[in-house]
């Protein structure tokens, strides 16, 4: 899907925002989309590297469908290159290693499994969902007619043309945005930084439930000035009801000479966040609670312990004590709102 032929053979990959131009052979920067005959096929549909069950707050996502499982699937490639993935081996499988594995999956199994297991939603989640997008898109179809929630957990590098084509399936979206200097975004993972940020607001303009991460790294876009850029485009952007997850960077892949993120360095982030009035700021890889409270009284309304939600009093999506909308997609305890 979402390709076009040119001459000599080639062709245009308008899926995300490389748009790379394929020539006879030879495959696009994710290494999953291969130019056969003057048709672009991708290698990757079906072939599940990675299938778990999880909880909907690892994705992260904190305000939608607090408690519910996630049915968490991936296949291999990514169209970044970031030198601190966590799940580097599965992500640059095909770049670094030139080899696809998987277990075939077709959609329908996928979505038999989801309502087997009692989960909420399925997660197209571990590597960038984007190059595995016709498998999504398949599968969202068919989960979509039975009740199924499908979230994204992408880097946001997405073409207009692709959410075009699918923001009607698309509930939910974690969005990294790892950074907003776009010589970051071409030094470490390639791409640039403009096409994330219309991603950003074209979702939510679709009404897709938007969260976003950013991963703190030292030296590489831990200044107070950048990180009150990203907090201050979610709020004028997104909005201020739009949570923001603050994670802990730990040495990992290529970046392994970096030191942990101090804690004060969260912090502060935290401090830049609620300054510019972002009601929900939570701090992710750090040993801590991650609760979700009143923005106008400070109730208590989720306690999380780990990625589990162990006290929800919201609802109808408001606060019990003052009545403040708590914005997000089935908030109440009991799965109502």
């Amino acid at each position: 899907m979402l390709y076009e032929k040119l001459s000599n053979g080639k062709v245009r990959c308008n899926l995300c925002a490389h748009r790379c131009v394929i020539s006879e052979g030879s495959r696009g920067i994710c290494h999953v989309r291969e130019n056969r005959g003057g048709k672009l096929y991708s290698l990757v549909y079906g072939q599940l590297i990675a299938e778990h069950v999880d909880p909907i707050e690892k994705k992260p996502l904190f305000h939608f469908y607090p408690g519910s499982g996630a049915y968490s699937i991936a296949t291999a490639g990514c169209n970044f290159r970031c030198p601190w993935c966590q799940n580097w081996e599965i992500s640059q499988m095909p770049r670094e290693r030139h080899i696809i594995i998987g277990e075939e999956k077709p959609p329908e199994k996928v979505v038999s499994a989801t309502q087997r297991t009692n989960c909420k939603s399925i997660a197209y989640t571990y590597t960038e969902p984007t190059v595995f997008f016709e498998y999504t898109y398949d599968t969202s179809k068919l989960a979509r007619e039975r009740g199924i929630a499908n979230v994204y957990v992408t880097n946001g590098y997405m073409t207009e043309e692709m959410l075009n084509e699918y923001h009607h399936l698309l509930d939910a979206a974690n969005v990294d945005l790892k950074a907003f200097r776009d010589e970051t975004y071409r030094r470490y993972m390639g791409a640039r930084l403009e096409p994330v940020l219309n991603s950003l607001k074209l979702m939510k303009r679709f009404g897709i439930w938007v969260e976003v991460t950013t991963l703190i790294i030292p030296t590489i876009n831990d200044d107070p000035i950048e990180l009150r850029d990203i907090a201050r485009f979610i709020a004028d952007e997104l909005g201020k009801d739009t949570p923001w997850h603050i994670s802990r960077f730990f040495p990992a892949y290529k970046m392994t000479s970096l030191p942990p993120t101090p804690i004060e360095k969260l912090l502060r982030a935290y401090e830049i966040g609620k300054e510019e009035g972002l009601q929900y700021v939570y701090l992710g890889n750090v040993p801590q609670e991650e609760n979700t409270y009143c923005y106008n009284c400070g109730e208590l309304l989720i306690r999380r312990v780990g990625y589990y939600v162990a006290r929800n009093i919201i609802a109808d999506s408001k606060c019990p004590r003052c009545g403040s909308h708590i914005a997000g997609v089935g908030l109440s305890s009991r799965g109502s709102d």
